[in-house]
Formats: structure tokens, C-alpha cells, sequence
């Protein structure tokens, strides 16, 4: 491609970007000045959908006109040039720009750029089987991650949104009671404004527990339940959500500080745990072995460690096979 080409295509860009700005400035204008009748509304959902640009202009509109508080007067006319409406209601003042295709209303002023950033933030996270990771979002959220765990995070205007496919996650949400906080797994949601919570998403389901504040849990079938700080749920892989429960949040999230902790837990439960922590597969024999309950604290980084002392706490034994996994069976 040529030169010359090419700076056609860069001009055609520009022009047709600033062309969606316009649109989504007059579309933004008319639905600020009154409910747009049956057939506008469907006009303005039709070109919303045309294009992924166009919900991002509209969107940042909406951004704009909420913050217009924050930007003084004296540089919003600077940037308009506009003193015959320099007369009017702030308000209205900034829709008669907006109106007039003023879309690029925050240009240069740094405080929106800080701003778009928080609105309008992705990012994808992916950790290995050991690794922990802590992730600071720009909202001043913050998210420990335990290892074998992957996400992915998309910011808006409207929603702060977490898609949890696989691993664990502490949340430490900021509370903006505008922007819900909502992580979704293949089960359901998990939503909230303001708190510290633990999501843990396995094959089977998804383990919801609060450590402070409260969270609203959603199945896929529309199931519910509130928990508050000591209470836990989880929702099956039919998307049901479980009553709340009391659980102890402190072991549940003590993976943090690379241990396992388990209180009167049947072993089961404790292989699916170090499981997570394994290389190789771990098994429990069924039955009466798999029923047997253990109490103890191990390191998370040394589950070999907690084999070799497992069968003097309990009547079992340790059994390699040649595939290099490992089984509990009796003794």
C-alpha cells in the first residue's frame, strides 16, 4: 500500500470517528431533553447495535454528563467558544455543546483522562499452578489471586465486571453504589457495591464467602440468597444457589498466606482442596475413608508434607500408583 494510501485511510478513520461523535452527541442531546417516543428509541437502538463504537461515544457521553459538575465553568466555555450560551443553565449549557457536536468536551483536562481510565478499563489475568497474584484496579479495588486462576476484568460506566473462569479470588471491592461490582462464573453471579469476599470456582460449582460487608448470590436459575460477613454459599452446576451457611472465613481465605486449613473437614473435601495445590492427581479411596474427618494446618507449597503426615493422624495410608498420582486408602 502506498504512502499516500495510507494516509487516505488514517483521514477516512479520523473522519468517520468524528462522524459517530456527532451522532452519538445529537442522539446523547435528544434523550437528555425529554423520553425519546416508541419509534426514536428503536432508531437509537438500532445504530447503538451497529457498531461497538457507537455504545462507546454514547457511553462516554453519559460519563461526561454526569461529571459536568466537577469541570469549572470558565473552561467549559473555553472549550465550547460559545458565549451566547455561555448565559445558560449549566445544564442546559452543556447540552447545547454536547448538542453541537461537542463530544471531545474533556480533551486535555487530565482529571477525565484519570476518569475514562476508571470507567473504561480490561484487563486478563492468568496464574500458575503456585503462584499468587494481587491485582489493583483502578477504582482502588483490589484482588488477591490464588494460583491456577483466570479472569478477566471489562469496566464501564455502569458496571464493574469480573469474569471468573476458573481459581480463586479474595475481593476487596471499593463501594460505589453507582457501579455495581459483579463477578460472574458458569454457574451465576456474585454482586455487590462495597466489600471483602472469596470466590472459588471449581468443575462442579461455585463457593461464594464474606468476609465483611454483604453480597447478593444469583444462579442461572434465578435462585438468590444474601450473605453477610460469616456466611457462605455455593451454586451447583445446575445454577441453584444453596441457602446461606455459617462458614469460618478466616481458613476459607487462608490460601492468602499460603496455608490450608482445614476444621473438621471429611477427606474428601480436603483431597479436592490439594488437589488444587498438586501436580499430579490426588485421590481418596470411597466409602468410610473418604467419610474420615481431618483437623490441621499445612503449608500450601508443600502438599507432600501433608501426605507424609496424614497417615499419623488418621488411620491411613498413602499409595503411589505409576501415572505419579497419589491415593488415601485405609490401612
Amino acid at each position: 500500500m502506498s504512502q499516500a494510501n495510507v494516509f487516505m485511510n488514517q483521514d477516512a478513520c479520523r473522519c468517520g470517528s468524528e462522524r459517530v461523535r456527532e451522532q452519538a452527541a445529537q442522539w446523547f442531546a435528544r434523550s437528555r431533553d425529554g423520553a425519546l417516543a416508541p419509534a426514536q428509541q428503536d432508531e437509537l437502538q438500532r445504530w447503538l447495535a451497529e457498531h461497538r463504537q457507537h455504545q462507546y461515544e454514547f457511553d462516554l457521553l453519559g460519563t461526561l454528563w454526569g461529571a459536568a459538575g466537577h469541570v469549572p465553568r470558565a473552561h467549559l466555555e473555553a472549550l465550547c467558544q460559545a458565549d451566547p450560551v455561555s448565559r445558560l443553565p449549566r445544564r442546559r449549557f452543556v447540552r447545547q455543546a454536547l448538542a453541537a457536536g461537542i463530544a471531545t468536551l474533556a480533551l486535555g483536562l487530565s482529571w477525565f483522562g484519570w476518569q475514562e481510565h476508571q470507567l473504561n478499563y480490561q484487563e486478563q489475568l492468568q496464574t500458575a499452578l503456585g503462584e499468587r497474584r494481587q491485582l489493583n484496579l483502578p477504582d482502588g479495588s483490589q484482588l488477591e489471586v490464588n494460583g491456577r486462576t483466570q479472569l478477566a476484568v471489562q469496566f464501564s460506566a455502569g458496571q464493574r465486571y469480573i469474569q471468573l473462569l476458573k481459581g480463586e479470588v479474595m475481593f476487596s471491592v471499593a463501594h460505589d453504589s453507582e457501579r455495581p461490582f459483579v463477578v460472574s462464573t458458569g454457574n451465576g453471579t456474585v454482586t455487590v457495591t462495597g466489600t471483602r469476599f472469596d470466590v472459588r470456582q471449581d468443575p462442579e460449582q461455585t463457593r461464594v464467602t464474606v468476609e465483611n460487608g454483604s453480597v447478593r448470590v444469583e444462579g442461572r436459575d434465578a435462585s438468590r440468597a444474601l450473605l453477610t460477613a460469616g456466611l457462605g454459599s455455593h451454586i451447583d452446576a445446575q445454577g441453584q444457589v444453596a441457602a446461606p451457611y455459617a462458614v469460618d472465613a478466616a481458613a476459607v481465605t487462608a490460601w492468602r498466606k499460603g496455608k490450608l486449613v482445614f476444621n473438621d473437614a471429611p477427606l474428601s473435601e480436603v483431597v479436592k482442596d490439594v488437589s488444587r495445590y498438586r501436580e499430579q492427581p490426588l485421590r481418596v479411596a470411597p466409602g468410610s475413608v473418604a467419610a474420615l474427618r481431618l483437623s490441621s494446618t499445612f503449608n500450601a507449597n508443600d502438599t507432600d508434607a501433608l501426605l507424609r503426615a496424614l497417615p499419623s493422624i488418621l488411620p491411613v495410608a498413602i499409595k503411589t500408583h505409576a501415572d505419579g498420582s497419589s491415593e488415601i486408602i485405609a490401612k
